[in-house]
């Protein structure tokens, strides 16, 4: 099975669609698939429906598809430092689910386990749990939340053998892990391919079954999210 492509254009070929639903890795700008989320934006898939942990920055991340209006509602835990989802939202032209950080790490998860559903604590006697199914435990409430699976899955990983067993890179491996099994195909980018039996197989955190098309994204430019300096002190 082909799984290596040129480049993220021809790795999304013929999977995209209008009102498609997409989870897609990354936290803030840390461990985002950058060149599969251009070549989304180049391609002018509109009507999606995201499940990501934030929508990025203003133009970086999935900034970019909510800046060219192709993302229809956003499934996110945190927005803060992006004004223009502010902006959407606040105006209607953007439909949100606001989901606590690890239920939606967990909803995906599920997803990519076959669980339809779970219960949680987590947003009881909150906004949260506004229609949901409430089921008492023991003498304690929780609520249901839906596990997710999307049509496609954009991961963004550190290494892959060219059989698709992928490593992550510390922090940049927070959502990427469960999003990745959360949808019908896996598409991820990496910073470097190497041969199979080159990675310890027992430092792979995502083994090669999940990951259906795979391309090497580098070189990148690391892009700093908060930028924080002080004056030079003299003594």
């Amino acid at each position: 099975m082909k799984k290596i492509y040129s480049d993220a254009a021809s790795a999304l070929d013929g999977l995209l669609f209008d009102g498609m639903h997409l989870c897609v890795g990354g936290f803030g700008l840390c461990g985002i698939p950058e060149r599969l989320i251009d070549a989304i934006q180049e391609s002018g898939v509109k009507d999606l429906t995201i499940a990501s942990n934030n929508a990025g920055i203003d133009n970086e991340g999935l900034g970019k598809l909510l800046r060219s209006k192709q993302v229809k509602k956003m499934i996110s835990s945190y927005v803060g430092e992006n004004k223009e989802f502010e902006r959407q939202y606040l105006s209607g032209e953007l439909e949100v689910e606001f989901c606590p950080q690890g239920t939606l790490a967990e909803r995906c998860r599920a997803g990519g386990a076959g669980i339809p559903g779970f219960y949680t604590k987590t947003g009881v006697g909150t906004q949260v749990a506004e229609g949901k199914e409430i089921k008492n435990f023991d003498g304690e409430d929780y609520i249901l939340e839906r596990g997710i699976f999307a049509d496609l899955c954009l991961i963004k990983g550190w290494k892959a053998d060219k059989a698709g067993n992928l490593i992550f890179r510390k922090t940049a491996r927070n959502f990427n892990a469960p999003m990745a099994t959360a949808g019908k195909i896996c598409v991820a980018e990496v910073e470097e391919i190497v041969e199979v039996g080159a990675l310890d197989p027992d430092a792979i955190h995502l083994p090669s079954i999940y990951v259906k098309r795979l391309i090497n994204g580098s070189p990148y430019d690391k892009k700093i999210e908060f930028r924080m300096t002080r004056e030079r002190q003299t003594v």
